[in-house]
């Protein structure tokens, strides 16, 4: 059995290319928008393959499909400004 590549939030951020804080805010409020999460502990880590698949579900060739995706996990759709 391979062994799952974790990640602590750090790696995890560089890798999204987003903030430390960003991951942590996601987490608390459970947002449908950030990559899941375990928790061993008092530790948080990411599986490097949660984030890969995170990043493919946002792959889009045309900001028509991406605005619809956002509307999908938005209560409130995006506006158009």
């Amino acid at each position: 059995m391979t062994t799952p590549v974790t990640l602590d939030t750090e790696a995890a951020a560089a890798i999204l290319g987003k903030s430390t804080s960003w991951l942590k805010q996601g987490r608390c409020s459970g947002s449908p928008t950030a990559p899941p999460f375990l928790k061993i502990g008092r530790s948080v880590r990411y599986l490097r393959s949660d984030l890969e698949a995170f990043l493919a579900r946002r792959r889009f060739t045309s900001t028509i499909a991406a605005r619809a995706a956002a509307d999908a996990l938005s209560d409130t759709p995006l506006s158009d400004s």
